[in-house]
């Protein structure tokens, strides 16, 4: 068996191995990387070798820790690593190669319904009706999104929001709030199995499944990087946040917004963030507009979208495919039964 992991930033790790027994048997470690001293690769090999092939990444990992001496250094990997390509040989984690996404249209919807389709997606690749999928988000009207966990007194001001005519829906991932009105932000998910951040961190697996985007900002003239837990930031500040959630058949969703054009004096006004919220979002005062993504590269956001979208189906196997009517209806059902009822809306007061 054999199994590949490339670390961000760093090396690829290359394992290959036979199962005997239900144990790992003939570990062997490769890769571009360097290890020091030499004998240290060895080492590797034989804390390996023997471990139960259902131990858990974080069993390989320290297994690998343990045995190896204290003036041991790996650079360009980890432990981590290893034991991420060896679980890959074992078939328990998959790679971005391993997928085939479908790429569906950018479609103009109430907000709230691209909350529902999130989750009716998510909940169609895990049962086997749709394969992994991105798509960008356009919506009709404005509407501020709310995560999962948070006060919903405590992040709006419902009379401004009503001035405004601005709705409220909670989604189903944690994270902050998203002021969304319409061409005012980028705002994209992706929804894989769970296997693909197999044996990650949280924290690294925010980093590993928006690295495309980093190289997509670089193409319309963004310099960016990932900041942790989950912020996307370039030189003038926050362009925007992630946020995520695994789900029990074996679905992540992991969606994204970035702020476009943002009308920051009503953004004051709906939700009740202060300066120094506003400053980590990009600007340092009560401005007219937070305007990240347009001021750095010049384009319309639709072109903008646009070439994410080339970038992201240039990286990785893509098809594109439609939505189809049954989970628009189902999307709908669930806005009417869940996202915008005053049970959830409220479930944090």
């Amino acid at each position: 068996m054999r199994g590949e992991y490339k670390v961000r930033g760093g090396k690829l790790v290359q394992v290959e191995l036979d199962v005997i027994d239900g144990r790992l048997s003939s570990v062997h470690l490769s890769g571009d990387f360097f290890v020091e001293p030499d004998e240290a690769l060895d080492v590797i090999n034989g804390a390996l070798n023997g471990l139960p092939a259902a131990a858990t990444t974080v069993e390989l990992a320290a297994a690998i820790s343990s045995a190896l001496p204290t003036d041991a250094r790996l650079i360009g990997f980890t432990p981590e690593a290893v034991a991420i390509a060896v679980k890959r040989a074992l078939g328990g984690a998959v790679s971005w190669n391993d997928l085939t996404f479908e790429v569906l249209p950018t479609l103009t919807l109430a907000p709230a319904m691209h909350v529902a389709l999130d989750q009716v997606l998510a909940a169609r690749m895990a049962d086997g009706r749709r394969g992994p999928t991105m798509r960008f988000w356009d919506w009709d009207q404005p509407l501020v999104v709310i995560g999962s966990f948070q006060s919903y007194t405590n992040e709006i001001d419902a009379e401004a929001a009503e001035r405004y005519g601005i709705n409220v829906v909670r989604r189903i991932t944690g994270g902050g709030a998203m002021f969304m009105e319409p061409g005012n932000c980028v705002t994209y998910s992706v929804i894989v199995p769970a296997t693909l951040v197999e044996g990650l961190s949280f924290e690294a697996s925010y980093a590993f499944l928006d690295e495309w985007m980093i190289g997509a900002l670089a193409e319309v003239g963004v310099v960016a990087s990932y900041q942790p837990l989950n912020d996307i930031a370039s030189e003038q500040g926050k362009i925007g946040g992630a946020a995520q959630r695994r789900f029990a058949d074996g679905g992540l969703l992991h969606h994204v917004t970035m702020s476009y054009d943002i009308d920051a004096n009503k953004m004051l006004q709906v939700l009740r963030i202060g300066r120094e919220k506003l400053s980590d979002k990009g600007t340092t005062s009560a401005v007219k507009r937070v305007d990240p993504m347009r001021s750095q590269t010049g384009l319309p956001r639709e072109e903008i979208i646009t070439r994410f979208t080339a970038y992201f189906q240039q990286r990785y196997r893509c098809i594109e495919t439609p939505y189809r009517d049954d989970e628009l209806a189902e999307a709908e059902e669930l806005v009417r039964t869940k996202f915008a009822s005053p049970e959830w809306t409220h479930r944090v007061p």
